[in-house]
């Protein structure tokens, strides 16, 4: 085993210490004044080790860590895109990290929430906004609230029920059933699209909404979104939008002019501020003028993560009226770029033009013959790694049995994006001519080919458990 492949307790050596301080009576360090229920019974189980060992093992843990800042993600539906280092900057100055969540009345916090709130209104066409939400997910919940508020406001209390394409994204149903309401799942049809046949028989007078993404989870715009939303709202239903895949529509088409009555908005998305691994995210909900006296309803005690926020207007900022407007643009030229010079390798179904990003279904020549297992999406995904790519989303969404769903935002150049293309025809035909390289990989990481399975079901957390100490 290598000295930077072991844990930092395999490091540890007894009475090795990395500090030198002096002793100190209880009463000196005021443990004394801790009651004795509260104390600590035997010391805690820590590694000892010297301070250049402590260094050596997080340096070492940090450079096994993928992220944007090492190499290009092109992970579908999550937006992946670079995060500027003025946006660290900026939300790192004390006058702005130095504030406590409980102070009130801060001019110049105000003045970033009224900018951003502006700023945003204008990008999507909604009236105004509020940043409680925390991330998406929890402005999905907000959202529906408020879709449910404003028809009991009215005493419309037997709307229980939204519909939520059957490509949607799985936090959709999942919001919709924390809030109470029951889910309608209406299906696409041969082009990717929301049915409009399968709609129309879905409107009634108990249902509260329609939740949609647009473009959807396909990378396809809903071409025919105006009639969708006349539909909804004929039959006293509304519309959400929900912003994950808002990206590709800046600067070129609001959410708000399609008919949308309220959205929620991926901050840690579309405006580059970092995210992964859940969190930090902020999903601030914006709405149409008559839903505006609903924007009070009570989801969070602070007014969501001011940081996120900081970091999103400062990329607004930076960007300006202009240059925003290339952000959409730049992603959807990207995606249909890599798209069409993959499409003779992996299986387009849709080969339609595609938005943000695009959704293959594994490859046309899994290399399977003579009773011989074929690569498979997974495989792909793992082979990737071997070259310094992080593996796009795989197997979602789910209308696609081994999907693969690409998004390269607009932050990654021409020579990156052809890099990955000349990877991902590399794996093509490793694929057709011999599987097994592809079914042991990856190869050269610090950990090849883990049992994911196993890890999620059953996952050793602590050392003490790894080793049975």
């Amino acid at each position: 085993m290598k000295y930077y492949d072991k844990l930092i307790f395999e490091l540890s050596k007894p009475g090795r210490t990395g500090y030198s301080l002096p002793e100190v009576c209880g009463k000196c360090a005021g443990t004394d004044a801790i009651p004795a229920t509260l104390r600590r019974t035997e010391q805690p189980k820590l590694p000892s080790v010297s301070e250049v060992d402590v260094v050596r093992h997080y340096t070492n843990l940090s450079q096994m860590n993928f992220g944007v800042d090492t190499g290009f993600y092109p992970l579908g539906s999550c937006t992946m895109k670079y995060n500027p280092k003025i946006n660290e900057e900026i939300a790192a100055m004390p006058a702005f990290g130095g504030i406590h969540p409980l102070q009130k009345d801060v001019p110049g916090v105000d003045a970033i929430y009224k900018g951003m709130d502006s700023a945003l209104a204008a990008i999507t066409g909604m009236k105004h906004f509020t940043f409680k939400p925390c991330a998406g997910a929890h402005g999905e919940l907000t959202g529906l609230m408020i879709i449910r508020e404003y028809h009991l406001s009215r005493g419309d209390s037997k709307r229980t029920r939204i519909i939520v394409p059957d490509s949607a994204h799985g936090t959709n149903p999942a919001s919709a059933a924390v809030c109470g309401l029951d889910v309608v799942v209406v299906k696409s049809n041969s082009n990717g699209l929301v049915d409009v046949e399968d709609l129309k028989p879905l409107l009634d007078d108990t249902i509260a909404g329609i939740m949609m993404t647009n473009p959807n989870t396909l990378g396809l715009f809903e071409k025919d979104i105006r009639q969708i939303a006349r539909l909804v709202h004929a039959a006293g239903g509304l519309l959400y939008y929900d912003g994950a895949n808002m990206n590709p529509l800046i600067g070129t088409v609001r959410p708000g002019d399609m008919g949308f009555d309220v959205m929620h908005l991926n901050l840690h998305k579309s405006f580059s501020t970092p995210h992964g691994g859940g969190g930090p995210g902020s999903g601030p909900v914006g709405v149409c003028d008559k839903l505006v006296p609903f924007l009070g309803v009570n989801v969070s005690g602070f007014s969501g993560n001011f940081g996120v926020i900081l970091r999103a207007y400062a990329y607004i900022l930076m960007l300006g009226r202009q240059n925003v407007k290339l952000c959409g643009r730049l992603a959807t030229l990207g995606a249909n770029y890599i798209k069409e010079s993959l499409k003779d390798c992996y299986k387009l179904p849709i080969p339609a033009v595609c938005k943000h990003e695009f959704v293959f279904d594994g490859l046309i020549n899994d290399g399977a013959r003579e009773g011989k297992e074929g690569a498979a999406t997974l495989d792909v995904a793992k082979r990737l790694l071997d070259f310094g790519f992080h593996a796009p989303t795989i197997y979602f969404p789910l209308l696609f049995h081994q999907a693969i769903m690409i998004e390269p935002t607009e932050t990654e150049s021409k020579e990156t994006l052809d890099d990955f293309i000349e990877v991902m025809r590399r794996i093509a035909a490793e694929a057709a001519q011999d599987p097994d390289i592809l079914h042991g990989a990856p190869h050269n990481t610090p950990i090849s080919r883990p049992d994911e399975t196993t890890a999620a079901r059953n996952p050793i957390l602590k050392y003490w458990d790894a080793c049975a100490c």
